[in-house]
């Protein structure tokens, strides 16, 4: 399956944030890391911008040689249109580039559950009883083209698939969730604050403890 993980530099909150270190790794390649551990995932395009604020990531991932589209900076409903598209993809994992921690396993059952019936989205924050920080979307590439064009607002361009959620009644969207509701709290990447108490959770664990990291791990040692 295909991933798309849109990133950005230009966090209002946190500037520069996707490529900010914690030891010898950036967020960005943090995020690929755990997205690559999942059993569906084939392939990842970074989606950025063609903007000079987001030069760096493009040049990273140039160096890094991690696959990425540059399109528009506020159109970002447009940079998937345009990556599935051009991969002609049956469909696609949508990832936040903020989401250092994002549970592979969270990826897993969202890829099979979305394999087991003809769904046009499966995904977990709708509602959300996951962290923020753990959204996993899977979305038919068929539905997403077929009504991109309707995605006019502002909001819709940039928030990607909030068109599909408020127009809920017209697809089949499948929801998986936790027992117990953790919405409240977050583990995605959007301040110094949060920055720091990044750092602390790949402190509190070894390395090989860090590999196989879940979003419940991180609850047990009260990290959050």
């Amino acid at each position: 399956m295909l991933c798309i993980l849109q990133a950005r530099m230009s966090s209002k909150r946190l500037p520069g944030k996707t490529l900010k270190k914690v030891g010898d790794k950036t967020l960005l390649e943090m995020v690929i890391d755990r997205v690559l551990k999942s059993k569906y995932v084939s392939k990842i395009i970074v989606a950025t911008s063609n903007h000079i604020s987001d030069l760096p990531i493009r040049t990273f991932c140039k160096k890094k040689k991690i696959k990425y589209f540059a399109g528009s900076l506020n159109n970002v409903s447009e940079r998937f249109y345009k990556i599935i598209q051009s991969t002609k993809s049956k469909s696609f994992i949508r990832i936040s580039g903020d989401s250092p921690l994002i549970d592979p396993s969270l990826i897993d059952i969202a890829a099979k559950k979305f394999n087991s019936s003809e769904y046009d989205i499966v995904t977990n924050i709708f509602p959300r009883t996951f962290p923020k920080g753990q959204s996993v979307e899977i979305i038919k590439s068929s539905i997403f083209k077929k009504y991109y064009f309707k995605m006019k607002q502002k909001y819709y361009l940039e928030h990607v698939t909030q068109f599909f959620y408020k127009n809920f009644k017209n697809f089949k969207i499948k929801n998986f969730s936790n027992k117990k509701n953790f919405s409240h709290i977050k583990m995605s990447i959007d301040t110094k604050t949060e920055f720091k108490w990044l750092e602390r959770v790949y402190n509190h664990f070894t390395e090989r403890e860090l590999s196989f990291l879940g979003w419940k791990d991180i609850i047990k040692k009260k990290l959050c």
